[in-house]
């Protein structure tokens, strides 16, 4: 399996992981900015964007990114993941611990805290439409419930181009896959990280951003009253600089 990722500028390596209703996509505007001072690397995890994900597949997320990182060669890795793309860079991390330096978190979930009821009713909803064959609906949905009420058109369509192409390649692939998750272990977590949550987010990233807080030797916590659960796309100035 070829994992897309993309390299650019020169310097210290930043890694920026996508989220799970997007993909690498999300990040042109913060790696514009970052190549300017940075070796920025990118990637489509299996079943978006450019990866492909074929039926019958047996993966890990955090060991694709890992074998990428591997093949950049790069070390001392500032990691920034959102959403599930954060959840991907804590498994990284508590298996590689020393390759990181600094790491930030955008509205991630983690182990051990319980989605809220809130987000259980969105992914029943959701899996109703795919079941019904309404991609276009769960798109929409997707749209209307993941992205913040800051965001303007350009990122409401971009999300949905980035979603339906998720949601076209996935379920071409079908259920039998399996994709291998490696334990968050925050006590290995020992570098800075930075922990950013939306006003407007579902209660389960807050909540794991708090959990996570209290255990991280050295965490920093940022809740910005204006989000939703993709701030990049919402506020982008604002929400680069946290990044930077």
């Amino acid at each position: 399996m070829t994992i897309s990722f993309g390299v650019a500028g020169v310097g210290p390596d930043v890694l920026l992981v996508h989220a799970g209703v997007a993909d690498a996509r999300m990040w042109e505007r913060e790696v514009r900015e970052l190549a300017a001072a940075h070796r920025v690397i990118t990637v489509d995890l299996r079943g978006y964007g450019e990866t492909p994900l074929e039926a019958g597949a047996k993966y890990s997320d955090a060991g694709d990114v890992l074998a990428v990182l591997d093949e950049v060669g790069a070390s001392a890795v500032m990691a920034v993941g959102a959403s599930y793309g954060g959840y991907v860079v804590q498994q990284m991390v508590s298996r590689e611990p020393a390759r990181f330096a600094r790491v930030v978190l955008l509205c991630a979930p983690t182990d051990n805290v319980e989605p809220d009821d809130e987000l259980r009713a969105l992914w029943g909803a959701e899996n109703k439409l795919l079941e019904a064959g309404d991609v276009d609906g769960a798109t929409d949905l997707t749209v209307r419930r993941w992205i913040g009420p800051e965001a303007d058109d350009e990122a409401r369509e971009l999300l949905r181009v980035m979603q339906k192409r998720a949601y076209d390649v996935q379920l071409a692939a079908g259920d039998d896959v399996e994709n291998e998750e490696y334990p968050v272990e925050p006590e290995k977590m020992t570098m800075p990280v930075r922990l950013i949550t939306g006003g407007h987010d579902f209660a389960f990233f807050t909540d794991s951003a708090d959990y996570l807080a209290e255990r991280l030797p050295a965490a920093e916590r940022i809740h910005l009253p204006w989000a939703g659960h993709l701030p990049t796309l919402e506020r982008p100035t604002e929400a680069s600089a946290l990044i930077r």
